[in-house]
């Protein structure tokens, strides 16, 4: 991956970092679907929706807010490094990775306003998927909408790295924070008006025990009744090397799958939509790295 200030890290036809979303025979509207394949085990880009799935919609309680909880404005500010170790698609407003996440950041704040939806998983099949970068670069994207909040929750906790990413400081482990054993106070940083992150520096080797803890539901109502976002990214481990994603289904209103067009077969997708399959709805596939032939141009 470039440096994030390379002056052609995010250009237009640059398919190492991010093709752009909607090459052709993608559909890419966010609404829950089944994908419906071909027998080809490799995965070209050219994958069409078909057959609506139906919709799972979470069953959440509702926590009533504690006034000793940091509120949305009483989370400590935090700024953002120059030497995140990605591009953010907000240092090249003009390229078309940057139409592509604002495209996608509308379409889905539609549907979730649409279905009352909070709670949204960024995965992959694999590792290697960018599953990280789609997740901070939707979650930029958002933050520009005026008067919104979004939250970007660290919640790979095999190896976290949006600390990384925004070239901060982590204030602690996520799992204390899930664990009730740290407040939101002390765990959760302010970037902007609108922005605001669940950062980790520890490594969980039982990253799914903790996922699938009743107090880390509990943690999640309490910081959703405090802080009062529009929407919540989970940065989440692949699907298919860990079963951590599917501890944490029961949390979660829909799922953004990453797929890569230099990795990702059709098998791995279809076996990612069996497992999702009753559980949570799957709102679209993504495809990353696409190849440049297969881009529109619409110059």
């Amino acid at each position: 991956m470039k440096d994030l200030y390379a002056s052609d890290a995010l250009g237009a036809d640059n398919s190492d970092v991010l093709a752009a979303f909607g090459a052709p025979g993608m559909r890419h509207s966010i609404r829950p679907r089944r994908t419906v394949m071909d027998q080809e085990d490799e995965f070209d880009g050219d994958l069409s929706f078909e057959e609506t799935m139906p919709v799972t919609t979470q069953t959440v309680a509702h926590y009533v807010g504690d006034d000793r909880v940091p509120r949305w404005q009483d989370l400590p500010i935090a700024t953002p490094g120059p030497n995140g170790d990605m591009p953010l698609v907000d240092d090249h407003r003009n390229s078309a990775a940057a139409r592509a996440f604002d495209l996608l950041r509308t379409r889905l704040r539609q549907t979730t306003l649409e279905h009352g939806w909070v709670n949204i998983a960024i995965t992959s099949p694999t590792s290697g998927c960018g599953n990280s970068f789609s997740a901070t670069n939707l979650a930029l994207s958002l933050s520009r909408v005026p008067g919104s909040r979004t939250v970007l929750m660290d919640m790979n906790l095999r190896n976290p790295g949006l600390a990384r990413a925004f070239d901060m400081e982590a204030p602690g482990a996520m799992s204390d924070l899930l664990g009730g054993r740290s407040s939101l106070g002390q765990q959760m940083v302010r970037v902007s008006d609108t922005l605001a992150l669940g950062l980790n520096n520890q490594v969980e080797v039982n990253a799914a025990e903790i996922l699938q803890d009743s107090t880390t539901a509990e943690t999640l109502l309490r910081m959703r009744a405090s802080l009062q976002p529009e929407i919540v990214l989970y940065d989440m481990p692949p699907m298919l090397e860990h079963d951590d994603l599917s501890a944490f289904l029961p949390q979660l209103d829909g799922v953004l799958l990453i797929s890569d067009g230099s990795q990702t077969m059709a098998r791995h997708l279809r076996e990612c939509e069996r497992m999702l399959e009753g559980q949570a709805p799957l709102l679209g596939i993504i495809l990353n790295r696409a190849r440049a032939s297969s881009l529109p141009n619409y110059a």
